[in-house]
């Protein structure tokens, strides 16, 4: 548990630190700091815009800044650099700054998004970001991006590549948090690739085997099956199939249907009572009733007939 608290402590002074830094020399453009812990004492290099302003006088200020940090944060014997910032429009902490100050002096913040993010790729960064969250222009907070080139948001890059640094404005409605990530020129980004220039690549010889019609005629022909055969072949094999499927198939049948047969009960012959006889002499007394009829119809129509020619 005292590694972890150690750790936690570290950190904790190290935030306390730059804040300090960034309250004492926001004038002189601080640009970040560098601890580091040697058997003399503590090593910190500052990195500022301004380094005249840092140091002051005489030394004078750079004298009030030691002293402060072995009162206020217990450390013994701290050793102070300071280095001057080479390009500060390519220092995340520098540029947000200028930013911050640009809105607060009036800048409308479109304007003054694009020209600092502008001068940053100019200065020759390979991508460049800048985020202003809070209210912005008015009562309600809102986020604008302004967003150049090629820029990492997570990963190992995004924490050793690209440079961020944070600024606040004052402003009369409220705070404007000031936020630019920048990815340096000299970056090494791991999907990076380089051509080599002059390189010689190996030949690679392809073997391809030439094959004349001479060669080929004098190899001997595959030796081709007689068609006739196969068919006849094909046509037994269905034949016999086809008689050994039909086969089992009529058997059952005909073993079925003489099972029905002999499953059957008895049945008595019906008796037509009459006979043929009887029918025959039905018949015969409709034709003389019929005769008898047509002859009475008869005899009335020339009865008729007679009537009329007397009158």
């Amino acid at each position: 548990m005292a590694d972890e608290q150690a750790f936690i402590e570290d950190g904790l002074q190290r935030t306390q630190i730059d804040e300090f830094f960034e309250d004492e020399l926001g004038r002189a453009g601080y640009g970040g700091m560098d601890v580091a812990k040697t058997p003399m004492g503590t090593q910190i290099v500052l990195k500022a815009e301004k380094p005249g302003m840092v140091i002051g006088k005489g030394g004078k200020n750079i004298r009030k800044i030691t002293s402060e940090l072995e009162d206020r944060f217990d450390m013994d014997d701290p050793q102070v650099d300071v280095q001057e910032v080479d390009e500060p429009d390519l220092n995340a902490r520098v540029v947000a700054d200028k930013l911050a100050n640009a809105l607060e002096r009036g800048w409308y913040f479109r304007r003054a998004g694009h020209t600092t993010i502008d001068r940053i790729m100019e200065a020759g960064a390979l991508g460049a970001e800048i985020v202003l969250s809070g209210k912005v222009t008015g009562a309600r907070s809102r986020v604008e991006k302004f967003n150049r080139g090629y820029i990492k948001h997570n990963g190992e890059p995004a924490d050793d590549v690209v440079d961020e640094g944070q600024g606040v404005a004052v402003m009369q409605l409220g705070t404007i948090g000031v936020t630019v990530k920048i990815i340096p020129p000299n970056a090494e980004l791991p999907d990076d690739f380089a051509v080599a220039e002059g390189a010689d690549a190996p030949e690679v010889e392809q073997q391809v085997e030439e094959e004349g019609v001479e060669s080929l005629l004098a190899e001997e022909p595959d030796e081709v099956p007689d068609v006739a055969e196969a068919v006849g072949e094909t046509e037994a094999a269905d034949a016999a199939a086809a008689d050994s499927d039909s086969e089992p198939v009529e058997e059952e049948v005909v073993e079925e249907v003489a099972d029905e047969a002999t499953d059957l009960p008895d049945e008595e012959p019906v008796e037509v009572p009459g006979g043929d006889d009887d029918v025959e002499g039905e018949l015969d007394d409709l034709d003389e009733e019929v005769e008898s009829e047509a002859a009475d119809l008869v005899g009335e129509m020339e009865a008729a007939a007679d009537e009329e020619e007397g009158s």
